[in-house]
């Protein structure tokens, strides 16, 4: 990929994440001080992932035929809107309605910058090029949480979604055309000879697991530490930011080395173990043994997003991976509905601890599952 459109990518999907994390890891505070319920919040997490299940394949056919700018700049624009609804209403019905759309927005962003990295056949080392694509988004997530935080402590959640939507507003109007969004030919039978392989479907329940503890982040996360350990928002966003910095960081320690087959596959099982072992242990002692441990989630979460991304950009035809990849991030978008319906219930109902060990859980042992298909069959 071009040096200048390698950069524009990630400083889009900066802030795309900038924005969207801290929706997702703050707005639970609010919607528990006005009033929702568990199941009232499990469903509205949910809705940001039910929207992308319907958008995730067309937006990739999208960009397997179209220019992909298109796409990105109607996404931010929508985006800026839905914030400013959040804004102004503590309506159920209407808070549910932004968040289903506000779930297809992200999508369509999240699967067309993927897109543009996937397609690029620039000679660079996959490593550092999906090290570097990992380490934005995860640095935008740091950046919205601690900023959102301080936004929420310095006035109030409203003031925090009106700036969010103008940064939305801000990036839309600098979306230009990439040079590796190119049109293609591609028919619906390419999707399926390249999704329903033995290969493929191995690695879509590996991914499955890995996406069921996404749910927690956006559920239960925040009212836990509020709980847990009597933090207020913005000690909760800075904890969470703390946490979230170990996401590039996971990132750029992967980016950093040489891309090597053997080597991936042990960094991958080594990266699902201290995200399992870490999202767990996190429950345990005080608040700084806590955060440790939240270090070491967090940083086994960057490392493994960056080789994910990159198994996938090997399993599928160029000219076809927007789509077949956006089918894989719709079974990782699937996974977190149903561990949001599954977990906040259980989590409200018994004790908050308990969707980290169940989550942790199912990543130790989808670390002992990727260990038993990666050695079999070459990614």
């Amino acid at each position: 990929m071009p040096t200048a459109d390698l950069r524009r990518v990630c400083a889009l999907n900066f802030t795309r994440s900038l924005a969207y994390t801290s929706i997702l890891f703050l707005l639970p505070l609010q919607f528990v001080r006005i009033g929702f319920n568990g199941w009232q919040i499990g469903l509205i997490v949910s809705l940001l992932s039910i929207a992308p299940l319907l958008a995730a394949f067309p937006t990739g056919w999208v960009n397997d035929r179209f220019s992909i700018a298109g796409a990105i700049r109607a996404a931010f624009l929508a985006d800026a809107f839905l914030l400013a609804i959040l804004a102004v209403t503590t309506s159920f019905p209407a808070v549910c309605a932004a968040f289903f759309l506000l779930g297809a927005a992200n999508n369509i962003l999240d699967v067309s910058l993927a897109s543009l990295v996937y397609k690029d056949q620039t000679a660079m080392d996959q490593n550092r090029k999906y090290g570097l694509y990992v380490f934005w988004n995860g640095f935008g997530a740091v950046f919205g949480v601690a900023g959102g935080g301080l936004l929420v402590q310095a006035s109030d959640f409203r003031i925090m979604l009106f700036l969010f939507g103008g940064v939305m507003l801000l990036a839309a109007a600098f979306v230009r055309p990439f040079e590796a969004g190119k049109f293609h030919l591609t028919g619906l039978r390419d999707y399926g000879r390249s999704v329903l392989r033995r290969k493929s479907l191995l690695f879509v329940v590996f991914v499955f697991f890995l996406g069921l503890h996404w749910a927690v982040e956006g559920t239960v996360y925040a009212p836990f530490l509020e709980k847990r350990f009597g933090l207020d928002t913005w000690a909760s966003a800075l904890y969470m930011a703390a946490g979230l910095l170990f996401l590039p960081i996971g990132a750029l320690a992967i980016g950093r080395r040489k891309f090597g087959l053997a080597a991936n596959r042990k960094l991958i099982l080594a990266a699902m173990a201290l995200s399992g072992g870490g999202l767990i242990l996190m429950t345990f002692g005080g608040v700084y043994i806590s955060l440790a441990f939240r270090l070491i989630h967090d940083f086994g979460d960057g490392a493994a997003g960056v080789l994910i991304a990159l198994y996938t950009s090997r399993l599928f035809e160029k000219q076809s991976i927007g789509g077949s990849a956006a089918l894989v991030l719709a079974v990782q978008i699937l996974a977190k509905m149903l561990g949001a319906m599954i977990l906040t219930p259980l989590g409200f109902r018994y004790g908050l601890q308990w969707p980290f060990w169940v989550a942790g859980g199912l990543l130790l042992a989808d670390a002992v599952y990727g260990a038993v298909i990666f050695k079999r069959i070459e990614y």
